[in-house]
């Protein structure tokens, strides 16, 4: 249960930094209402079923053939994690508002949240990097193990989004009145990246 804990709060963590997905969802909420962001959202959420299922029985196979090729994989993955602290470190990561979203039918932009989430391989790099360091049990199955997670995320991630999209013209305002705010979540990403995989090659 603490693992799981563990697994939503860094889950959390890295669901509100600033990236594509939830820019993406703020503009649509703030140029064209909370409905669009939160269709948006669905379709982002659901895409992660695909990643979550590749990781799945991808990872699981190799798990049972050898705990010492169990321990690369999370040895691999703190080492992206610490890698994608050192890329947004180097960045100049602006958190930009002033594109305006085209407005879109809801199961269009479901559609495109989707899509836009399964095509990206960046996420199944990241949930190989970020799921095996939190499998929490040695009785049951890790393929269930890797669903029970990914559910966890999706649940978590969804909940944010819809949060963001209802708030979105609050959040957008304060983004535009306080420019240091991209200085101060560039150093917020770096600390959440580091600790989580200081926490990965530790559990």
């Amino acid at each position: 249960m603490e693992i799981l804990i563990s697994f939503i709060g860094a889950s959390m963590l890295l669901t509100i930094m600033p990236g594509p997905d939830i820019i993406y969802v703020l503009v649509q909420s703030a140029t064209n209402g909370k409905k669009y962001g939160i269709a948006t959202s669905l379709g982002l959420v659901s895409g992660i079923i695909i990643h979550t299922s590749l990781v799945a029985f991808g990872v699981s196979a190799i798990i049972k053939q050898s705990e010492n090729i169990y321990f690369i994989i999370k040895l691999f993955g703190a080492l992206y994690l610490l890698y994608l602290a050192y890329i947004t470190y180097k960045s100049n990561d602006e958190v930009l508002l002033n594109t305006k979203a085209e407005k879109k039918g809801l199961l269009k932009l479901f559609k495109q949240g989707f899509i836009m989430n399964v095509l990206n391989p960046k996420v199944s790099i990241f949930f190989l990097a970020f799921f095996p360091g939190f499998l929490y049990s040695s009785a049951q199955s890790t393929i269930i193990q890797f669903y029970v997670l990914g559910g966890l995320f999706m649940l978590q991630a969804l909940i944010i989004f819809s949060m963001v999209s209802v708030l979105s013209g609050n959040f957008a305002s304060y983004l535009k009145a306080h420019p240091k705010f991209n200085t101060n979540i560039k150093w917020f990403k770096i600390l959440v990246f580091v600790g989580i995989a200081i926490f990965i090659l530790l559990s």
